[in-house]
């Protein structure tokens, strides 16, 4: 079952305390979509590129069973991310960025893509996801994802997203400002009441909430333990995308409560492996039965009697 994924795809150049890499693969949907690939193909991925974006990582992304009709391609320069991440790599600071093809872009959805019945709005303006979900006359679940700084200087037109979403994906710092209020639970609820019937809380290192529509529908997940994070870029869109990847590949379009309670944990488990190097570079090599093992592990991990 096809998955259709819109977001940024951009040049991503990183530091982190052990090394420095330029010219990497980035953007919300190339996490995403390389996540989902690893239980579900197709996965059609709705972006733009400039001029100067590599052709390896196009093949990348191609060879991973992502169709890449509807991105754009532009004669002006890619989306560029620089970014510098701290000793406890919860800490980040961005050096650079350079929005250059994005500023004008229109996401646009045409041919097999149409047809998904599952959708990612990844993280990108508001106004972009709006006009994605203006196209997506079919699907029968739609997830999506947001930032602080959307949260910020597009407050209005990201309620009118929630509106129309089915799971909205937020990290719990955003979920707090969002929200307005320290206290996760409440913040979960009161996102909620703005739209999406689910909401995921992603707490890092500390795993995720998940809250369904009844009172009682609450699912705290943990998060699979990692001996050294090399690089969270994208781990994020990678929790993202897995969840989707499993719905589809499961022919759960829309899901149950319980259904998405294991898609959070296949989500999370396939995050983990973006954090162990730079970029998509371990992600690309991941199969579902390296989720499978892992999820074996992190269920013994958090069993008890």
């Amino acid at each position: 079952m096809s998955i259709v994924i819109a977001g940024t795809v951009a040049i991503d150049n990183v530091i982190t305390p052990a090394d420095k890499k330029e010219n990497l693969l980035g953007g919300s949907a190339s996490y995403a979509a390389l996540a989902a690939t690893v239980f579900s193909r197709p996965v059609h991925l709705v972006g733009v590129i400039g001029h100067d974006f590599p052709k390896e990582h196009l093949a990348l992304l191609e060879g991973r069973g992502i169709n890449l009709d509807n991105v754009e391609r532009s004669s002006g320069e890619s989306f560029t991310w620089t970014g510098e991440y701290f000793a406890d790599m919860n800490t980040r600071t961005t050096h650079k960025v350079g929005i250059n093809v994005l500023e004008h872009w229109k996401p646009a959805v045409a041919g097999a893509a149409a047809g998904a019945k599952i959708a990612v709005l990844a993280n990108m303006s508001p106004d972009n996801q709006m006009q994605m979900l203006e196209q997506l006359n079919g699907v029968d679940f739609i997830l999506a994802d947001t930032m602080d700084l959307w949260i910020e200087i597009a407050n209005e037109r990201l309620h009118d997203v929630l509106k129309k979403i089915d799971l909205l994906v937020i990290n719990e710092g955003e979920a707090r400002e969002f929200a307005g209020t320290s206290n996760l639970v409440s913040a979960g609820r009161k996102l909620q009441a703005k739209g999406p019937r689910f909401v995921v809380v992603k707490r890092g290192e500390h795993g995720s909430f998940l809250f369904g529509e009844k009172p009682e529908d609450f699912f705290a997940c943990s998060a699979y333990p990692l001996h050294e994070v090399f690089d969270p870029t994208g781990a994020g869109d990678s929790f993202l995308g897995g969840m989707a990847g499993w719905l589809a590949a499961n022919g759960r379009t829309k899901p149950s409560f319980e259904d998405l309670k294991t898609a959070v944990v296949h989500g999370s488990v396939t995050a983990s492996y973006t954090c162990e190097a730079f970029s998509t570079l371990r992600l690309q090599d991941v199969t579902k039965n390296d989720v499978a093992g892992r999820i074996g592990e992190l269920r013994g991990f958090t069993a008890f009697a």
